[in-house]
């Protein structure tokens, strides 16, 4: 991914000085494990550590490699160069390539799931302090992005929140899920390796030992942990789609913050675009991008084939890379977002009192109108408030048959702003759990 869109911690995890320290230390507890098993000599496991200072010289690796033509045995070449080729002659005894890529791919990928559950918590409570904030402030609710009923504001950042929170719940199942590892062999028999080697080695790591594998640990567990990323960037778009409407000129509801010196256009003055939504809308399509690959890659050829290895030292990066920053870009807008109240109250009244029209059908029918005739009855002078921009409730003052099924003050009781706010805190302590 490119630095525009990245933060260094999540880089981090996939610089290949990182890969080759995880590779470096599934070895070295492997061979610990060994040796306590009487399968090789002691004293070679402990020669294996000299190297736990080293840095190891990716461009050395890679050098290596253009001979090779084979990573692990390159890596394993230039472990030897730092341990002694006697000393290191035990190391990767009884395993295959697989037992170390994808126990480091799956340490990496539980390394990135604990940033991206820290970037939730930051969008969580960006969230849950503005839907606080604006708990009672009115705007309009929208269907079809036609005016419906009254909402809140707060309501809208409670419901996004909610979301985001099943996300969280959804991201640590994920992480448990991936938190697996294999040293297993050629094709997960064991056949030349105690199964206590591996348990060893998962335990260092912080890891599950994979209950079944073959040659590979089962591609599924990568497919769920993707599309787990592919749903929270969904939410983030969802959550940017909302701010990118509030932002229309003619809506104009809340905003990103504009700072300091920004320039909106470089032909436009006037302008205050919407780029960082824009931006993250844009950003969670690619993340969205590696699901369908990372569930292709289930499907292998008997033990094991390596259609999905390609695949994923690109998409591993890319996606959590990728959301780490949106996750953060979003925490940010959130929390700094102008909110336009008096806007939001302008909104609801150009077409006036229209957002009640169901309350006075109900209201009708409760009056012993038909449905049918309450639904035309309403319909009638709802209509022309869309075509002439008259009042709702002085139209519906005027109408006989209105006034004769509910009076006058029944009308004008329909258009308490109140009775859409009633249960706000009833949903705010089912979001919050709080009073």
């Amino acid at each position: 991914m490119i630095p525009r869109y990245s933060r260094p911690e999540m880089v981090a995890i996939w610089d290949p000085a990182t890969k080759f320290r995880i590779w470096y230390e599934i070895e070295a507890h492997a061979c610990d494990a060994m040796a306590a098993l009487g399968v090789i000599p002691k004293e070679n496991a402990e020669a294996v550590w000299k190297a736990k200072d080293v840095e190891f010289d990716v461009a050395r690796i890679d050098e290596i490699e253009a001979v090779t033509k084979h990573d692990v045995i390159a890596f394993l070449t230039h472990l030897a160069e730092h341990v002694g080729s006697d000393e290191a002659r035990f190391v990767h005894q009884g395993m295959t390539s697989s037992d170390v890529l994808d126990t480091c791919l799956n340490v990496q990928l539980v390394r990135a799931a604990d940033i991206l559950l820290d970037g939730v918590d930051k969008v969580l409570a960006a969230l849950k302090k503005r839907a606080f904030e604006h708990k009672d402030t009115v705007r309009v609710g929208r269907s079809h992005g036609i005016h419906a009923e009254p909402t809140t504001m707060g309501l809208t950042f409670a419901r996004f929140y909610a979301e985001m929170d099943r996300n969280k719940d959804r991201l640590e199942k994920a992480k448990w899920e991936i938190a697996t590892g294999a040293i297993s062999g050629a094709v997960g028999t064991f056949a030349n390796i105690d199964p206590a080697v591996e348990d060893h080695v998962c335990e260092q790591l912080g890891l599950r030992p994979e209950p079944i594998s073959t040659q590979v640990i089962p591609r599924d567990r990568h497919a769920m942990f993707f599309a787990t990323l592919g749903v929270i960037a969904s939410s983030i778009e969802n959550i940017a789609i909302e701010i990118r409407h509030m932002q229309r000129t003619e809506v104009l509801e809340g905003a990103e913050f504009f700072s300091m010196g920004q320039k909106g256009s470089s032909a436009m003055p006037h302008k205050k675009n919407p780029v960082l939504t824009e931006n993250l809308t844009g950003l969670a399509r690619l993340v969205r991008m590696t699901v369908i690959p990372a569930m292709e890659n289930v499907a292998l050829w008997h033990e094991r084939d390596i259609s999905h290895s390609s695949v994923e030292r690109g998409i591993g990066p890319d996606a959590t890379i990728t959301l780490d920053f949106a996750l953060n870009r979003l925490a940010g807008v959130v929390d700094k977002m102008i909110i336009y109240p008096q806007n939001m109250l302008d909104n609801m009244n150009k077409f006036p009192g229209l957002v009640m029209s169901q309350r006075v059908l109900l209201a009708l029918t409760q009056a012993g109108v038909s449905r049918e005739d309450a639904y035309s009855m309403v319909q009638r002078n709802a209509l022309k408030v869309w075509e002439e921009r008259l009042d709702f409730r002085e139209l519906l003052l005027a109408d006989d048959a209105v006034v004769t099924a509910l009076g006058v003050d029944g009308i004008n009781e329909k258009f308490d702003m109140g009775y859409h706010t009633k249960h706000v805190d009833t949903i705010f302590r089912r979001v919050f759990g709080e009073s």
